[in-house]
């Protein structure tokens, strides 16, 4: 192998395949990033940059290149396309090599590890999730390398309920332990569930003894946070594929927080997705979803915890109360609630710049961003102390001012300092003897340069010469032709000759020049040094900043929940462990917001375990049945994450999980029709749910023929009020159905109230007592524009199905033209038939016709109707 083709031998122990574990290799070369072999062909293709090749020896070897300043754009075209990036440096200085200058992987970037400003979302985490365990038993972690956060936690149950859990922290890469890797229904099981990067990782025995071995010392709690074979297991499985993937030690990741996910309330990707918590169900865009109305954070790190909050909403009766207390504490005061406002706008993302320090990515104004954020604290904290609130006080007491970090690097640190750090200009005068002097001789010698040119002009008479510097020659003369004449020969050296000027060094300038750039390069170089020094100092503190981090965004998210409250006039909920759900003139938070106009519909919403267990409701479509349902859900949730809720009054009580079925959609990538995923998703329900839980079902069974789904819809409503017992909203246009209050006794029916003017029908958006009789579907449909003769010939037929008598042809055709009977055509029989057919049956056979005729088959329950079938055959037989 050639000296050449040896430089890029190492290139053959990676891949890169979309989705796989092997990156593709990108190696610095100068000002370049250059890719070799397929990685440059994948890569010419999918970033669209020119494919080039270059002498290997026996072969051509394919390679492209982008730019060195902008390598972050086309990193992350990379990332998004499913690719993992290795990034090669040199690691020996050019000069002192012998040979070939090495250079080595430093670092893998990966979806799940991203720690760059520009391809990160400052509202969002980027988790990277590993996974460990059995068939019925497993343990997850999930870490934010760009946070910090480290969240571990065991589960007992199904695979879709650890997926729920996983799904909450929307994870942009998940690392399975490669037995679980090995399972293929288990890997398709979460590729189908999760739209992310899977990544197999494994480790021998030795290799996870080591790194159990080693995690204390970075995380002190971990004897006691991993007390069980699985949680050692998928922590060492994370910090496997750190190091792995990151070539550098990791110690802002500090904070181990094993949590058990029984103490939040338990809410599935289907409940997320249909009440819209974070992103809307049709674009899934923030606007429109619950979050973006919340979001009246001030500050990134205050955003990403109210998404986490409305994530995992609290069980915990008393944080949820002492979160209430001090929004009430804010509201109640509106001048500190300013106060507090105006101060957290001028906090930067202290999770964010904290890590990024401690990772050594961090620059000159990311240092001075921590300062400026340290000078807002000592004031903001001040005024909390001010508070009556306590809750207030003890938020105020925890958050660590860091005096003595806001001092060094405003020491040390120009207050406008340039982005790169190795091109000096970052370190206070002042701050460095040897550095100050080194500022002196380069200060100096531009004067003694100037004063040389004045001086060489009067010696030579040549009043144009110059004194100039380029990176190649250094400082040099410059005479333009028509003065050569007047070039002393003895004292001028040639250096080079132009077009119109003749460029000269003497040794007194060369001798000067030295002095200036030793002193210039010495002076970068020692900034450099100081700044990393500083930076290493403050990184020290990584845990009081994270700390800070911590609290700030708390009073973030509670200070947003104050001005909503402020702005829609919400109250605070009574919240409690008892069973009643009451709300008195709520609203949908997100509607009322959209509309803005103050009109909308407010209404009461009352359920518990003794008599309104179960509310049907009925009514028109477009009455607001739905929006009724979810704002229920909504109000519940935000009772429980600690706001304040949009109602006139609200007595809540705690509610372990939510489920929804609401909306039509097919899983198409799953295979599974409308009706399919509608039955998933209320099996998941009825199979879950306890007591305390609460169901939301939207029209379930209308994706089935008639019958069947009044059926089925008539055995789940039985089926949640005899056995699940958890409070249920339940919208149906089965009107059969609310004749069930007679039989059930914990089931009341309400109905979406409307009234019918001159033809049209005028929806009231009120949800009242008592059920519904009709579903103005035609009237619906005519709002929504079909045209008039649709509507004219679906009357026509609705009033031939109520009437059981045929309504008139419209295409003049005789009935049997076809030699097909119509859809709607009634089946005659005539008289003569009928009596034909009465005699023929038996005594016993005419006793069992009038029976079936006689039986009131709406008024009975499923069981019922079973046993009247039995005993029909039993005398049939």
């Amino acid at each position: 192998m050639s000296k050449r083709r040896a430089v890029y031998a190492e290139r053959c122990t990676y891949g890169s395949e979309r989705g796989s574990e092997k990156p593709a290799v990108r190696r610095r070369q100068g000002a370049l990033f250059l890719l070799y072999f397929e990685d440059a062909k994948k890569a010419a293709e999918e970033l669209e940059i020119t494919l080039t090749s270059r002498d290997g020896g026996s072969e051509r070897i394919p390679m492209c290149g982008v730019p060195y300043h902008s390598a972050h754009t086309y990193v992350e075209k990379l990332i998004d396309q499913g690719y993992k990036v290795a990034i090669c440096e040199q690691v020996e200085d050019p000069s002192a090599a012998k040979g070939v200058v090495k250079r080595e992987v430093v670092r893998v970037i990966t979806p799940g590890t991203i720690m760059e400003e520009n391809m990160l979302v400052d509202q969002e985490n980027n988790f990277l999730v590993t996974l460990t365990g059995s068939e019925n038993q497993m343990a997850l972690a999930a870490v934010d390398l760009s946070t910090g956060e480290c969240h571990i936690t065991e589960m007992s149950g199904s695979l879709d309920a650890i997926l729920d859990e996983i799904s909450s922290y929307r994870p942009k890469e998940i690392v399975l332990d490669e037995s679980l890797a090995d399972q293929a229904a288990v890997k398709e099981q979460i590729q189908s569930h999760l739209k992310c990067l899977i990544t197999p990782h494994g480790m021998d025995a030795g290799s996870e003894k080591k790194l159990s071995e080693e995690l204390p010392a970075q995380f002190p709690q971990y004897p006691e946070l991993c007390d069980t074979p699985f949680l050692r297991k998928v922590v060492a499985l994370l910090f496997s594929y750190l190091k792995q993937t990151q070539k550098r030690a990791l110690h802002h990741l500090q904070r181990l927080h094993r949590y058990d996910a029984r103490q939040y309330m338990m809410l599935d990707e289907a409940a997320r997705r249909n009440l819209e918590l974070t992103a809307t169900l049709g674009e899934g865009k923030k606007k429109g979803s619950l979050l973006w109305l919340l979001d009246q954070t001030a500050t990134a790190m205050g955003s990403r915890l109210l998404k986490k909050w409305l994530d995992k909403p609290l069980l915990s009766l008393e944080e949820i109360t002492r979160r209430q207390n001090m929004v009430e504490a804010l509201l109640s005061d509106f001048l500190l609630l300013d106060e507090v406002r105006d101060r957290m706008k001028q906090v930067y993302d202290l999770e964010r710049l904290a890590a990024r320090i401690s990772y050594g990515s961090a620059n000159a104004r990311d240092l001075n961003s921590v300062k400026r954020s340290l000078s807002i604290i000592p004031e903001l904290k001040e005024k909390l102390l001010q508070s009556d609130s306590r809750p207030l006080k003890e938020l105020a007491e925890k958050m660590d001012e860091l005096a003595d970090v806001k001092s060094l690097i405003d020491e040390a640190l120009v207050e406008e300092a340039p982005v790169s750090v190795k091109e000096g200009g970052i370190i206070r005068e002042g701050f460095h003897e040897e550095l100050d002097q080194l500022r002196k001789i380069q200060k100096d010698g531009k004067s003694w340069i100037a004063e040389l040119e004045q001086k060489e002009r009067d010696t030579t008479g040549i009043k144009s010469l110059k004194i100039r510097y380029n990176r190649v020659f250094g400082y040099y003369i410059e005479v333009t032709k028509s003065n050569l004449h007047l070039v002393p020969k003895d004292r001028y050296h040639r250096k080079q000759t132009l077009a119109n000027s003749e460029r000269y060094i003497t040794p007194e300038l060369k001798e000067r020049e030295q002095l200036i750039l030793n002193a210039s390069e010495k002076s970068v170089e020692l900034e450099y040094e100081l700044f990393t020094k500083v930076r290493d100092q403050v990184a020290d503190q990584v845990q009081r900043l994270q700390s800070l981090a911590e609290r700030v965004a708390e009073l973030d998210v509670l200070h947003a929940f104050a001005l909503i409250a402020q702005k829609y006039q919400y109250v605070r909920p009574k919240v409690h462990t008892g069973s009643q759900l009451k709300i008195k003139a709520g609203r949908h938070p997100v509607v009322e917001a959209v509309t803005n106009t103050g009109e909308f519909v407010a209404n009461d919403a009352e359920l518990d375990q003794e008599d309104r267990q179960v509310l049907l409701v009925t009514g028109p479509n477009m009455a607001g049945k739905s929006t009724y349902m979810r704002q229920v859900a909504l109000i519940v949730i935000l009772s429980q994450i600690g706001s304040f809720v949009p109602a006139e009054e609200a007595e809540i009580s705690i509610v372990d999980r939510v489920f929804t079925r609401i909306g039509a959609a097919d899983d198409l990538t799953g295979g599974r029709s409308t009706f399919m995923v509608e039955m998933s998703e209320t099996c998941h329900a009825l199979k879950e749910a306890t007591r305390r839980s609460l169901i939301l079902l939207d029209e379930v069974g209308r994706g089935t023929s008639t019958y069947d789904g009044m059926a089925l819809a008539h055995a789940i409503v039985e089926y949640i009020h005899d056995h699940v017992g958890a409070k249920t909203l339940f919208s149906t246009h089965y009107h059969e159905l609310t004749k069930l209050e007679e039989s059930l006794s914990r089931l009341k029916n309400v109905h979406a109230q409307c009234i019918e003017r001159n033809g049209k029908v005028v929806f009231l958006h009120r949800i009242v007592p008592g059920g519904a009789d009709r579903s103005y579907g035609i009237q619906v449909a005519e709002l929504a524009g079909l045209p008039k003769e649709v509507i004219t010939r679906a009357k026509q037929l609705l009033t031939e199905l109520e009437n059981g008598t045929p309504a008139p042809s419209n295409t003049g055709a005789s009935p049997d033209s076809s030699g097909q009977l119509s859809l709607f055509d009634p089946l005659e029989i005539q008289p003569a038939t009928r009596e034909t057919a009465a005699s023929s049956l038996t005594s016993e056979e005419q006793e069992v016709l009038e029976a079936v005729r006689k039986w009131d088959l709406m008024n009975k329950t499923p069981f019922e109707c079973m046993q009247f079938l039995h005993e029909i055959k039993q005398k049939l037989n």
